[in-house]
């Protein structure tokens, strides 16, 4: 038993230090404190076979590779894992930066061309500098935040559809918010584990 504990250990600490999370993190995922996170790398106990269903869903593994010996593993250097995350961050700054600065372009040439400033220019970069957001975030922080950038967009491209129809005042539209940010908000307890109020590890903190 101690052995398959040392080999849970290594396993879920080489799976969770890769996808970047941290305890505190992993642990909220699962509903439980990182001090019960912290025990399963220990190898001081092993969590019940829900959990290990759901690590394996986290992970996109099964139970048994959880279970299963894969020889030895180093995690890698801080400096490396701090100048990977410095990278991501600046190629999303990058990539944020470039579509504003398209947008300044072309409000400039429609100002100079045609005479007319076009504020709406910059409000439909909102919701595609969110997208961008979003793509990003799904491929490299594997959703943590998701909730939010969607939130945030439904509620952009309702507010982009208002000021293009500004004309009309068609305020109403705005009403479309509630149930709207209801349903993105639902969608995404859908996948989320469900509490456990006993286990044979506990809970702490």
């Amino acid at each position: 038993m101690d052995e398959l504990k040392a080999v849970f250990a290594g396993n879920l600490i080489r799976l969770r230090t890769e996808a970047g999370l941290t305890q505190s993190e992993l642990g909220a995922k699962l509903h439980y404190s990182d001090k019960t996170v912290s025990k399963w790398e220990r190898a001081e106990s092993i969590p019940d076979a829900y959990i290990l269903m759901e690590l394996s869903r986290i992970f996109g593994i099964t139970v048994d590779a959880l279970l299963t010996d894969h020889g030895e593993w180093a995690p890698p250097p801080t400096l490396r894992t701090e100048k990977e995350t410095y990278s991501r961050l600046f190629i999303i700054l990058c990539t944020i930066a470039g579509i504003w600065t398209l947008c300044m372009i072309e409000f400039v040439v429609v100002w100079v061309v045609m005479g007319t400033v076009q504020w709406i220019v910059f409000v439909a970069a909102a919701p595609l500098t969110l997208l961008v957001l979003l793509v990003f975030n799904s491929v490299w922080y594997h959703g943590r935040h998701n909730l939010y950038i969607v939130m945030a967009l439904v509620f952009s491209l309702v507010l982009l559809i208002y000021l293009l129809l500004l004309q009309y005042n068609i305020w109403q539209v705005f009403l479309i918010l509630l149930p709207a940010e209801a349903v993105v908000f639902l969608a995404f307890q859908i996948g989320k584990p469900r509490k456990k109020r006993n286990s044979t590890d506990g809970r702490e903190g």
